[in-house]
């Protein structure tokens, strides 16, 4: 038995896992938390498998509030799974508790760890292949804000202040322009004359939300498609996974970063911005499965503002690459000069995009006032 092995059965032991260990792997596709599979036997000789995970404390700053939430959506949305036996599309994760009964544990050699079920049969995708791909896993992130739609707010922590603070990141962006730290300001001004350009829309969801036109829910807010399971055999959604950052927000942003994510056909770091565009077949497929289980709980004033959220979110995520940039490429990781500029100008050319489909983005979602 190697050390990550006997690692992998030492932490296992403190979950209240039945059977007897039978062996475990990494499992190294994800860029955040460190994540084992582990596999146990029963007495009949029937392996299940695992999911063990430490959490990364740098990046999650209060692990065990972070297990909080986690712990409360699942159980509201397993019980209600049950009770209606609704399909696959919204079910989740299950923790499985530490044999103290608590919702995680402390590991041999520190840190926070949980168990999850490990789902046979699925996987995930990084990259959108087809409409139906981005159809379900609309479908999927929809579901699953239904089934917390009822959840109130209160009971889910912030883990992330200013998460989604558009008009915070716009000023954080002026800031970083004047203080221009390492003389890249020069080098940027199309790319801030557009976004000053632009500047009367940063704080329209959150005014509408101060207005009482737009109400909180417990959101998911990292809808990447990667972050939705699929069955290997039908296509089909099966769960949405990573589960850390759920916390209250606006459903808008988890539509519109979907749409930011699943609709172009090249990388966030394309350097040919010429290939950026918000394909508008991808556009209605995600729309169209997202509506179709997010439709319950949403009001036409919202559904009226989900393409507006795609142009929002995508500015979003490029001023904070913008600011990276102009402060030194302190936050994300880069692996070659002006990665940080590059990601920004993607971002960028598919507001643009956008705001030239906009009218039809529209005219295709009001069609569900109606049906």
């Amino acid at each position: 038995m190697t050390e990550l092995v006997r690692n992998i059965a030492e932490i296992g032991a403190k979950f209240a896992i039945d059977g007897t260990f039978a062996g475990g792997e990494e499992v190294k596709s994800g860029h955040i938390n460190t994540t084992y599979l582990a596999s146990y036997e029963d007495d009949d000789g029937d392996v299940s498998r695992y999911i063990l995970q430490r959490i990364n404390e740098n990046v999650f700053h209060q692990p065990l509030v972070v297990m909080k939430n986690i712990e409360r959506v699942t159980r509201h949305i397993n019980r209600k799974v049950f009770r209606h036996k609704r399909d696959f599309s919204g079910q989740t994760l299950n923790l499985y508790p530490g044999r103290d009964g608590k919702n995680c544990v402390e590991g041999p050699s520190g840190g926070i760890w949980r168990c999850y079920n490990f789902i046979a049969g699925c996987r995930t995708y990084d990259v959108v292949e087809n409409t139906r791909q981005a159809y379900q896993a609309a479908k999927a992130f929809g579901a699953f804000q239904d089934l917390v739609s009822d959840l109130p707010v209160e009971k889910v922590a912030v883990t992330i202040p200013g998460f989604h603070d558009t008009p915070a990141r716009y000023a954080r962006l002026m800031e970083a322009i004047e203080s221009d730290a390492h003389g890249r300001a020069a080098g940027v001004k199309e790319e801030i004359e557009f976004i000053k350009a632009r500047e009367s829309i940063t704080g329209v969801l959150l005014e509408h939300l101060k207005a009482g036109r737009l109400t909180e829910r417990v959101t998911h807010n990292d809808t990447k498609l990667n972050n939705v399971m699929i069955d290997e055999q039908t296509d089909e959604a099966v769960c949405v996974i990573d589960l850390d950052t759920v916390m209250p927000g606006l459903a808008l942003y988890d539509f519109g970063d979907l749409i930011r994510g699943a609709t172009s056909p090249v990388a966030e770091d394309e350097q040919d911005y010429t290939k950026v565009e918000m394909r508008l077949s991808m556009f209605e497929a995600i729309a169209e499965g997202y509506l179709e289980t997010a439709r319950n709980f949403l009001s036409p004033f919202e559904i009226d503002l989900l393409p507006f959220s795609a142009k929002l979110i995508s500015m979003e995520v490029g001023m904070r690459f913008l600011t990276d940039h102009l402060e030194g490429d302190k936050y994300f990781k880069v692996h070659r000069k002006g990665h940080n500029l590059d990601r920004c100008r993607t971002q960028l050319a598919l507001v643009r995009s956008i705001e030239a489909q906009e009218e039809k983005m529209l005219a295709f979602v009001k069609k569900w006032h109606r049906s």
